[in-house]
């Protein structure tokens, strides 16, 4: 018998009173929830990038208790403005005195000595860059997924993270959910047998950019937007969403570079990211990864990643609402898990009813609660950065054997293609940045 459930967790619904981005909130009940910090031990964090996702972060930092959002960082001027206007309404309502400050480069934030830690919410391509210098400059990291751009920038990355004893954090936020954590702990427990394959549905891989030119707002400065990218890009409004202070308006789009090859991952790694992350964990495949990845169309309709054990994880849908999530399949039953979903095939395995949440899943902020912890107590976050590391790998991978057409084979050991006797695969693995930009 089939049961399906909406499951929340206390911290989750609490922090549903911070949905949207029209405003910041106070909430004693979230306050609470992170350790009390002396004035002179607060953390002190810098926003770098302030779009839709940064203002949704910001709507959970900002509330906790011990942490003070002091400097922000946009090539977007606009954006800029927003941050200012909306940490100092919060401080003023709060009766805080904080002062905040933002620029326009990454560099002049994180030469700031006062600044403990910075949350990276820029696109994928300039994550790597500006978190090795983040963590060079002695700052703890809280970096949205997917980790990195390319598998080589995130074998640079683990390795600055570890040399400079650094906290890195990815915003992979579902580990922090119970229906994940429920399902995983299932599935790692035996509760439905050996698995034997896995559904993770995710989305199609990335396109070429196809979007028109049009004109370069005043205030943005489309050349340090572009970074690292090697060709000339042409600015389309929808690659960096306009916003307006007066009247209020926010983004109402996801910046559309993710979906374009040259500047993104397709939802292969925007929501793969998030998906086979926890296909990763549940196969206790965690800083390892699959031997062999089929592309769409080379004998399947669907990606195709298989592990050294036979297990097999294809990104198909597992139901017809073509919900993005993941379903564990093992030799006496199923497991179905999505946000705010589970669903078993034995009724027994089951969570708990608990209260809906309204509002946006990006303002549930346990995983956040999780990163501020780590970064006092010294300890890895829910997903440090070998665990991102090879989560994205898997991403990356998927869109590699996509873009030649063709099935490769990995050693996740020792992470280089087997059998790649073109070199072709290999080159993937990373790209030239343009003159003037380097990755460590």
């Amino acid at each position: 018998m089939k049961e399906q459930k909406k499951v929340w967790s206390r911290r989750q619904f609490l922090g549903s009173a911070a949905a949207g981005m029209a405003g910041l909130v106070v909430l004693p009940s979230i306050v609470k929830s992170c350790k009390p910090a002396a004035a002179d031990t607060d953390i002190k964090l810098g926003f770098i990038g302030m779009g839709r996702q940064s203002m949704f972060l910001l709507n959970g930092f900002i509330g906790l208790e011990g942490v003070k959002v002091v400097a922000g960082c946009d090539v977007y001027g606009v954006k800029r403005k927003r941050f200012e206007k909306r940490v100092n309404e919060f401080y003023a309502k709060a009766g805080k005195e904080v002062k905040v400050e933002t620029y326009e480069k990454f560099e002049d934030l994180i030469a700031r000595p006062d600044i403990t830690a910075v949350v990276i919410a820029v696109p994928d391509h300039s994550h790597a860059r500006i978190a090795i210098a983040a963590c060079k400059a002695g700052k703890d990291v809280y970096l949205e997924k997917p980790m990195t751009f390319t598998i080589k920038e995130g074998q640079e990355l683990r390795k600055v993270v570890r040399e400079n004893n650094r906290i890195l954090g990815i915003g992979s936020q579902q580990r922090s959910s119970e229906e994940f954590q429920h399902a995983v702990k299932l599935v790692q427990e035996g509760a439905i047998g050996k698995i034997t394959k896995v559904n993770a549905y995710v989305g199609a891989p990335p396109k070429p950019y196809d979007l028109p030119e049009e004109p370069i707002p005043a205030d943005l400065n489309w050349d340090l937007w572009l970074g690292s990218l090697p060709m000339p890009i042409h600015f389309n409004n929808q690659l960096n969403p306009p916003i307006s202070l007066d009247p209020p308006k926010d983004e109402e789009i996801w910046g559309a570079w993710r979906w374009y090859s040259e500047m993104g991952g397709g939802f292969t790694t925007d929501w793969g990211a998030h998906m086979f992350d926890i296909a990763q964990w549940g196969l206790g495949m965690d800083k390892s990864g699959p031997v062999e990845i089929s592309p769409i169309g080379d004998g399947t309709e669907f990606m195709q990643f298989t592990y050294a054990n036979g297990v097999v994880l294809t990104s198909e849908p597992f139901d017809d609402k073509l919900t993005k999530g993941v379903k564990f399949w093992g030799e006496t039953g199923w497991i179905e898990v999505s946000r705010g979903m589970f669903n078993a095939s034995d009724p027994k395995f089951n969570m708990p009813p608990a209260p809906a949440a309204e509002g946006p899943y990006e303002t549930k902020i346990p995983h956040q609660i999780n990163f501020v912890e780590a970064v006092r107590e010294r300890k890895d976050p829910a997903v440090p950065v070998e665990v991102g590391h090879s989560s994205c790998t898997v991403c990356t991978l998927g869109n590699i054997a996509c873009a030649l057409k063709r099935t490769v084979k990995w050693n996740p050991e020792t992470e280089t293609f087997v059998d790649d006797t073109d070199g072709a695969a290999t080159k993937l693995m990373h790209y030239e940045y343009r003159q003037g930009y380097t990755l460590v």
